[in-house]
């Protein structure tokens, strides 16, 4: 059994999730991104090291007048299944090595999910500023962000809180 990080952001929630529980098996439809891209980064602890071979999956639901495409999608041995974000490599069934972090994608495309069991949920705290004042764009605050154990993950967010980080372990298929 492999064990991942998942940053579930409260909006992806708040729109079209369903919350969950420690303990509860989930299937999610898995996105890697780069860290910087995630609450302004900082998430090093939490970064997921994938490799694999990457194949391409069409995005939408097969209906011919749908606007969609396809992306690269890893399949690993252990389990996990992830959308990679950025152009596709070079070349069909391409073994390659990707690090980032995974989030939560219900928007944008369908493709594959990963199932596991989720051993821990953290609920994530961060400040934000006005990138300029006025501007009303707001930007993550360093070194503002807080993680707050949970046993279940809340469907509606708030009073500074953006997300939940939770660990999925994962099945491994080679056993």
């Amino acid at each position: 059994m492999a064990r991942w990080w998942v940053f579930y952001a409260d909006w992806q929630m708040e729109c079209c999730g369903t919350p969950f529980s420690v303990g509860d098996e989930v299937s999610l439809p898995l996105l890697l991104v780069s860290c910087d891209d995630v609450l302004g980064g900082g998430w090093y602890e939490e970064l997921s090291k994938l490799s694999g071979p990457v194949e391409t999956v069409r995005d939408h639901d097969g209906d011919e007048d749908a606007d969609g495409g396809a992306v690269a999608t890893l399949r690993g041995d252990d389990g996990l299944t992830a959308a990679l974000s950025g152009e596709p490599p070079d070349g069909p069934e391409r073994w390659i090595r990707a690090v980032g972090m995974l989030t939560v994608e219900r928007h944008g495309g369908r493709w594959p999910e990963t199932t596991g069991t989720v051993r821990a949920i953290r609920v994530v705290r961060q400040e934000f500023a006005e990138t300029d004042p006025g501007s009303r764009i707001l930007e993550p605050v360093p070194q503002s962000r807080s993680l707050e154990t949970a046993d279940s993950s809340p469907k509606w967010f708030g009073e500074g809180r953006c997300g939940v980080l939770a660990e999925l372990e994962v099945p491994d298929l080679r056993t």
